[in-house]
């Protein structure tokens, strides 16, 4: 329960942010704060301080205006602080990150009267290697087997890179800059940077000569003091790949907060994935026989490194004609002549099953890939003991140090072709969605590449087992966690389980000042040249000085359209295809200070995270109903399982989803609470369709007009 000394913390807290920064209270903030408050101060511990509650997670649906970032940082700080956990605020995007990290914690740290520390994690790569830029700096060449696996891919331009790596070191050492990525004030070109940094495999930590100065370590240990981390669901995402633990605190001491929540099983799915590249592999194992005699010089003084070195040729002789018949066999399977194909085409296995064929090779390939992967940790373990200098392992540093990230590297391309190759060949759970398993032809020139890829369908289990399982406790909110009005889709898609609480907030906002209208004009998109013409006529009927975001669910359509349009409605419209983001707003704003009519042609993107508020956007034009078709992989393979069970995967998957979508979209014209406008339907789908009435109805209560008739 939530006891009265905290309760009084967090009430007086937001009593002067609310006087701090001149805000009025609102209702669905009071809720928001109320409902994580009572949720997170509920769990149950034992002595240890281990959760034993299973009812430690809230998902709140809190549309645009509700304040969630203070109502969540005002209620979760306290309880963590109590609790003696750290919280973790994740976002989907870098915006809202920024706007956290910028904004909201330092109001909330100057008004508040709580006192807590807060800092921004990132992953390793965003860091300078101060080992590396030491080697640079000293005009040294990293080792030679490194060059020939990586150094080819590198930009070779050498005086750019080392007047950068100049520029680099004397800030970094000067204390003008903390060493990452995103700091520098320039751009720095990937494969500059690709040689400036490192990750876990090649990082070796405490061992590190240059440890007491490393950018990323320096970075940790600001985090390792903060009360509240902001990070992004990538690498909240990585890190529980990893273990947990590696760059944020382990999941058990930490209570999660994930605003653009509806992001996440999306970005849990990109962390399964597999993939695998014949041709590429093969280079680099023939690059490993290549450079086995420069190993052996180096390393074979050390009896079980000699031993281990011993045994590659024989492992990449048993490898080396596997993937042969791998590139064979994917031809064959796909009924393509070897090198044939187009730049990129896919072929999906139906159901997710792999043929037998692939199956049978599927399995011959892990074990001499799981055998190599041990080699090489085992090596990799070795040459990081050997930079110890209160350990013993027969080699000196000397000889260690220019040979470790070689071999992590490798060890990591193992590790990732062992993952396939096992994911390949697994059997799916009865009753759980299969995996998806595909294969991808790519030519480009004269080489060709063969992929072999697979990837669960879903990442509920996964986020269920290591995210929701471990950690002490989590928040869930978005503008849209529902389709259809429920949760299901998210319970669904997430891993949710049904006893976690979740409310939908009220808005602040007055929906009867805007109009949803489906005119007359509006067609059924099935028939294209009608609905092009519809488009075309709809936008040639505008207004000369409105505000407008017309969001287009292909590109195709939206270059058609604008070229079907007169030639003095051109200079009115700013296409997504035509321009950057950022450059596009200025100009459409620039516009609308002017006086002067401006029409933003947009794809899906443009459908959330686009801010125009007031007069900036006064009307939404959506030309179609927001149907995703599920026809790359996953999507194809969920869909395929959905129907082989006796479901409708259109009613089940594509519907909720453009119910998202829809909510989204319309939720660009409603920004703040003075805020009106028309949002145009163009789709008849919506009047025709007996999914229509379902999508109308989960948007927010916008006075209707149907056919030009007020509903």
């Amino acid at each position: 329960m939530l006891d009265e000394s905290l309760k009084d913390e967090i009430q007086s807290a937001y009593r002067r942010v609310l006087e701090g920064l001149e805000l009025t209270p609102r209702y669905g903030q009071r809720l928001m704060i109320a409902e994580i408050a009572r949720t997170l101060a509920s769990i149950e511990v034992d002595d240890t301080g281990r959760r034993l509650s299973n009812e430690h997670i809230c998902v709140l649906e809190a549309g645009t205006g509700t304040g969630k970032t203070l109502a969540y940082l005002l209620s979760a700080l306290p309880v963590a602080q109590a609790r003696g956990k750290r919280l973790i605020v994740s976002t989907a995007t870098v915006a809202l990150q920024e706007q956290v990290l910028h904004q909201d914690l330092p109001a909330l740290k100057k008004h508040s009267g709580l006192s807590f520390n807060y800092a921004l994690a990132k992953g390793r790569g965003r860091y300078l290697c101060v080992a590396k830029l030491d080697q640079a700096m000293d005009g040294v060449e990293e080792n030679p087997t490194l060059s020939l696996f990586e150094q080819a891919l590198e930009s070779r331009d050498g005086d750019d890179f080392h007047a950068l790596v100049q520029e680099l070191a004397e800030a970094y050492g000067g204390g003008r800059w903390e060493g990452d990525r995103d700091s520098w004030p320039g751009a720095i070109e990937n494969g500059h940077w690709r040689r400036l940094t490192t990750d876990h495999r090649q990082c070796t930590n405490r061992r590190c000569s240059h440890f007491s100065a490393c950018a990323f370590f320096r970075a940790r240990r600001h985090l390792d003091q903060a009360d509240i981390i902001v990070a992004n669901h990538d690498l909240v995402l990585a890190d529980l790949a990893l273990g947990g633990g590696i760059v944020l605190p382990p999941p058990k001491d930490c209570i999660y907060v994930f605003d653009e929540g509806h992001h996440l099983p999306d970005k849990a799915l990109e962390h399964f994935y597999h993939r695998f590249g014949v041709n590429a592999t093969l280079r680099w194992l023939r690059t490993l026989k290549k450079s086995l005699t420069e190993l052996n010089a180096a390393l074979a003084t050390q009896p079980t490194l000699a031993r281990l070195l011993a045994g590659f040729p024989e492992l990449i002789a048993a490898l080396e004609p596997r993937l042969g018949d791998a590139f064979a066999l994917g031809h064959q399977l796909a009924e393509l002549p070897q090198g044939a194909g187009e730049d990129t085409r896919h072929h999906r296995f139906a159901m997710g099953r792999a043929p037998e064929p692939l199956r049978e090779l599927a399995s011959a390939l892990v074990v001499p890939f799981a055998e190599l992967a041990r080699n090489l940790e085992t090596m990799a373990d070795i040459l990081r003991e050997s930079l110890d200098p209160e350990k013993s392992t027969g080699l000196a540093k000397e000889q260690a140090e220019p040979w470790l990230p070689l071999v992590a590297l490798l060890h990591g391309r193992a590790m990732e072709a062992h993952a396939l190759w096992q994911a390949m060949a697994a059997d799916d759970r009865e009753g759980e969605p299969p995996q998806a398993r595909w294969l991808t032809f790519e030519q480009q020139g004269g080489d060709s590449e063969l992929t072999f890829s697979a990837s669960p369908v879903s990442a509920a289990e996964t986020l269920a087992r290591y995210l929701w399982g471990s950690c002490f406790g989590a928040v869930i909110t978005s503008a849209t966690l529902t389709a259809l009005g429920r949760f299901e889709r998210l319970q669904e898609r997430a891993g949710l389980a049904n006893r976690y609480r979740y409310q939908r907030l009220p808005s602040p906002f007055d929906y009867s000042k805007a109009v949803l209208s489906v005119p007359r004009a509006a067609v059924d998109p099935a028939d294209r040249e009608s609905h092009e013409r519809a488009i075309v006529d709809f936008v040639a009927s505008l207004e000369s000085t409105e505000a407008v975001l017309m969001l287009f669910s292909s590109r195709a359509q939206m270059r058609a359209v604008e070229k079907a349009l007169p030639r003095l409605l051109h200079d009115r419209i700013l296409s997504q295809d035509r321009l950057p983001k950022r450059e596009l707003i200025e100009r459409h704003r620039k516009r609308i200070d002017a006086g002067e009519g401006s029409i933003i042609f947009g794809l899906a993107s443009f459908a959330e995270g686009i801010d125009l508020p007031g007069d900036y956007l006064t009307h939404v034009v959506i030309t179609r109903l927001p149907f995703a078709v599920p026809d790359d992989p996953v999507g194809a393979t969920m869909a395929e399982w959905i129907e082989s069970r006796g479901g409708n995967p259109f009613m089940r998957i594509s519907v909720p989803d453009a119910s998202v979508k829809l909510v989204q979209a319309c939720g660009r014209l409603i920004r703040k609470e003075a805020d009106c406008g028309r949002i145009t339907l163009l789709d008849r789908r919506v009047l025709t369709r007996r999914y229509g009435r379902a999508l109308l109805d989960s948007l927010p209560p916008f006075r209707r007009e149907i056919d030009g008739i007020a509903q």
